[in-house]
């Protein structure tokens, strides 16, 4: 196995600190929950969390940004679930969330502040 140089090891260092800001929880005004239950792995779900994953990077979300997993949240019906939650918006749960709309929830909610009003489920009163 080849030796690593420090400027190697300087990259590796930098590498593992963006992946691991990633996950830390501490400042993050933006909250993600994927339903990752078996019902809403069966009708997506991985590909909704991989698109919510893929916009830390590309969108520039990683400081802001907390994306977590839950079980099933009851709502097979409406599977894949998310569940937003944006400082100084109201939590909002959405269903049927495929990858063009978790797309959609980015730009519009987590970016705009403007809910994807055709997939809410459950949206707390004012």
């Amino acid at each position: 196995m080849a030796k690593l140089s420090l400027e190697d090891l300087r990259k590796l260092r930098d590498f593992k600190k963006k992946e691991i800001r990633k996950r830390d929880i501490v400042g993050k005004e933006i909250h993600v929950v994927v339903g990752m239950g078996t019902c809403g792995i069966a009708a997506g779900a991985k590909k909704t969390l991989d698109v919510f994953i893929n916009a830390l990077d590309t969108e520039g979300l990683a400081d802001t940004m907390l994306i977590r997993q839950s079980p099933c949240m009851g709502l097979c019906n409406s599977e894949p679930t998310v569940e937003v939650t944006v400082s100084g918006m109201p939590r909002v749960l959405y269903g049927k969330v495929d990858a063009a709309v978790a797309a959609d929830i980015i730009k519009k909610h987590i970016q705009g502040h403007e809910l994807v009003k055709d997939h809410v489920l459950d949206q707390p009163a004012r």
